[in-house]
């Protein structure tokens, strides 16, 4: 059996092994491929592992051997599914393995806006601590999360991880998800879009991107949106309207952003969010911490194995 990476380098820049598979078959791992690259690196490959690496229905017919596409992301839309169905292709994702750390993430973005960190750890650094004749001081207004409300789109297991830290922080929660289920979850609110954006001092998306998702937080709902509001994405660029949430950052008709994805990644330089006002944007880092990464690595393994043993798990094409 041959085994080809197409894109394995962020999934392990080194800092892992990719020994593990070698008893499956031979494997060869790519840190990048091109569009152009892909067929000629996949032509003989019996398995398939793409991150970012486009697969469509053309590429499959010209891959003869092809069984079985390894996603190393929960997210699947870089596979033609159906195609891949059609031609018997299984094709299975990585779910849930990012759940407590892109959770993290989302707090480290809220307490960087409202408790401003960065900014005054350099303002101690630039000696302003050791001129000021009080024993403190502070730059910016600090705000507290207790008894703040923090608006969830999207209620899978990210959103229910936030939730639980949010409730920690003493926080009320607002969640909005196409399927609520109050019975359970009695600890939040279950509500729509609008009431969500009207009534949240933060609002924290965690839903995958699709037609109806793409562009959701955009002019009109930031519109909704308190002066006093945080928008924090991690989930997929495009639910963001770039400029829309520029504008109102630079307009100040929200307080802040903070930002783990964008529309296109990596951005053009022209992207208005990179020169925004009171945007913190990181670089699509929410699952890239090493345990989070050695867990993928641990899934991606079970998924092949179960495949070869005639079991396919997290099967996303079925």
């Amino acid at each position: 059996m041959k085994i080809v990476n197409l894109d394995g380098y962020t999934t392990n820049p080194g800092d892992l092994s990719w020994e593990c598979f070698r008893k499956y078959g031979d494997i060869v791992v790519y840190d990048r491929t091109q569009p152009n690259e892909i067929v000629e690196r996949a032509k003989d490959a019996d398995v398939l592992f793409v991150n970012k690496c486009i697969i469509t229905d053309e590429i499959m017919s010209k891959l003869p051997n092809l069984k079985y596409i390894g996603l190393q992301s929960t997210g699947y839309n870089v596979v033609d599914c159906e195609a891949a169905k059609k031609r018997g292709i299984v094709v299975s994702n990585i779910p849930a393995y990012s759940t407590n750390a892109v959770a993290q993430l989302v707090f480290a973005l809220i307490l960087q806006i409202t408790n401003k960190v960065s900014l005054h750890s350099e303002a101690v650094h630039n000696g302003e601590w050791s001129d000021c004749p009080d024993f403190c001081f502070w730059k910016s207004p600090l705000t507290e999360l207790d008894s703040k409300t923090i608006g969830i789109v999207g209620f899978g297991s990210i959103g229910q991880r936030v939730s639980s830290i949010a409730k920690a922080f003493g926080m009320k929660v607002l969640v909005y998800t196409p399927h609520p289920k109050p019975e359970i979850f009695t600890e939040v609110e279950f509500c729509d879009f609008e009431y969500l954006c009207k009534n949240s001092d933060v609002i924290t998306c965690h839903c995958p991107l699709t037609p109806s998702t793409e562009n959701l937080i955009n002019k009109s709902a930031i519109s909704l949106m308190k002066e006093s509001a945080i928008v924090i994405n991690t989930s997929r660029g495009p639910v963001v309207n770039d400029e829309d949430l520029a504008n109102a950052l630079n307009n100040g008709d929200i307080q802040g952003a903070g930002l783990d994805v964008l529309s296109i990644e990596p951005p053009k330089s022209s992207n208005p969010l990179l020169t925004a006002k009171n945007c913190i944007i990181t670089p699509h880092i929410a699952w890239a911490a090493y345990e989070t990464r050695k867990r993928l690595l641990t899934i991606l393994e079970e998924n092949l194995k179960a495949f070869i043993d005639g079991n396919p798990q997290n099967v996303v094409n079925k």
